[in-house]
């Protein structure tokens, strides 16, 4: 019986890398847009990096897509390019913490607070003695100490 070590790659590993490339024929340099072209109108978009690589659309570097061209009789539509890493705005922590205090905020019930005996939660479970509301997945619990 022969042991043999793990399997080694053909390709080396370096080759491989997270950041995506200019489609351009010999250029490695990141891709900062990405183009698209619409047939139908004639025309190409070239727009911010898309999120995931489309097979259809092309991803470009900074100078390639500066100096693109359409053919003949084509439109080319540019639009805005990203200047760096889309950064969360004072909006958009405000509008989560919102959403925190919104879920954590007791829900108004018909039926008083607590237990009922033989009462059951969602799902003909048991309700938790502990529950006082819930939303969605979220719940809150009383204070052991109440």
């Amino acid at each position: 019986m022969s042991r043999r070590g793990p399997l080694k790659s053909a390709v080396p590993s370096n080759v491989v890398s997270p950041v995506r490339r200019c489609s351009r024929t010999a250029c490695g340099r990141p891709a900062v847009a990405t183009l698209t072209y619409v047939y139908a109108d004639s025309t190409a978009v070239l727009g911010p990096l898309a999120t995931y690589a489309e097979p259809h659309c092309y991803d470009l570097c900074a100078e390639h897509s500066e100096r693109l061209t359409a053919p003949r009789g084509w439109d080319v539509v540019r639009l805005a390019l990203d200047s760096g890493p889309a950064r969360p705005s004072g909006d958009d922590l405000e509008a989560l913490a919102n959403a925190v205090r919104e879920a954590a905020r007791p829900q108004e019930r018909a039926v008083q607070p607590g237990p009922q005996p033989g009462a059951s939660g969602p799902g003909g479970r048991e309700a938790d003695p502990m529950e006082v509301a819930r939303r969605g997945h979220l719940r809150v619990l009383r204070s052991p100490d109440n």
